[in-house]
């Protein structure tokens, strides 16, 4: 039997999936995920561990885990059919700046495993029925009204269960990761000091006090030099252009880029090749 598959993507907000046959699919999990099953059912394995999700019911799926799945189509109408909405880091790190706080469950323990079913309620079939008629026209939902569907997607999640608190938002106080681990996530980001306090649980007091503790540079010579090592792995290593190296990592001036580079290896980027 042939598969049609049809897959509509709105600026990595919400991807939409619909086949007409059954499919098994290993695959990386980069991002968290809310997965919605409109049609038929998406079973995920996770070593002995088996989560099935029925039409009608959604689950979080956790960032950073490879997971199998057997997507089933419906006896009725031969059709699997879902809605994935995709959390990106810097789209929790905005939401959750603007969160109350006073809201925050502070006992929240991280997610253990890495699918998590949620079973079918009102909020969730609001969500997704409003989201569904944008499968079957030409039509472009606005940016505006995008970030609605999303930021209602993490509403349905952090109303699910408070331990979610803990998976979503991983770089914050209580459940902040190790100071390195976040700077090496995002040292390619123009942060100020007082945004990368803020976004790793601290005031910019205990953020200096804490950085002081891990490295004897300052947080923005870290960050330089940090640069440095990747673009010139990318460069000596990776057959890199100079130019796409130097802005991966967050370089914007290729002159300070060049200095900088020369003044830690001794020669220019472009003899590194």
């Amino acid at each position: 039997m042939s598969t049609e598959v049809k897959l509509v993507n709105y600026s990595n907000v919400f991807l939409t999936l619909k086949k007409t046959e059954d499919s098994v699919c290993d695959l990386g999990i980069p991002e968290h995920c809310l997965v919605y099953v409109c049609s038929g059912e998406i079973e995920f394995f996770e070593g002995e561990q088996r989560i099935l999700v029925r039409e009608g019911e959604c689950a979080f799926v956790r960032k950073d885990n490879r997971l199998k799945m057997h997507k089933r189509s419906s006896h009725k109408t031969n059709i699997y059919q879902s809605v994935v909405l995709k959390f990106t880091r810097k789209f929790l790190l905005d939401f959750y700046r603007g969160l109350d706080k006073e809201g925050v469950a502070a006992d929240a323990k991280r997610v253990k495993s890495s699918v998590k079913r949620i079973a079918t309620r009102p909020d969730i079939v609001s969500l997704f029925e409003s989201i569904l008629p944008y499968f079957n026209t030409d039509s472009q939902p606005s940016e505006q009204w995008l970030n609605l569907k999303m930021m209602e997607g993490l509403y349905v999640l952090l109303n699910t269960d408070k331990n979610i608190y803990a998976s979503l938002f991983d770089f914050t106080d209580p459940w902040k990761i190790d100071l390195m681990g976040f700077m090496n996530e995002n040292y390619m980001y123009d942060l100020s000091m007082e945004e990368l306090a803020s976004y790793t649980g601290r005031s910019l007091t205990s953020f200096k006090r804490d950085f002081k503790k891990v490295s004897e540079l300052t947080p923005q010579k870290w960050i330089i030099r940090k640069r440095l090592e990747v673009a010139y792995d990318m460069i000596t290593h990776e057959g890199r252009k100079v130019t796409e190296a130097m802005m991966d990592v967050g370089f914007k001036n290729l002159s300070h880029f060049s200095r900088a580079y020369k003044a830690t290896y001794g020669h220019a980027p472009s003899m590194s090749h």
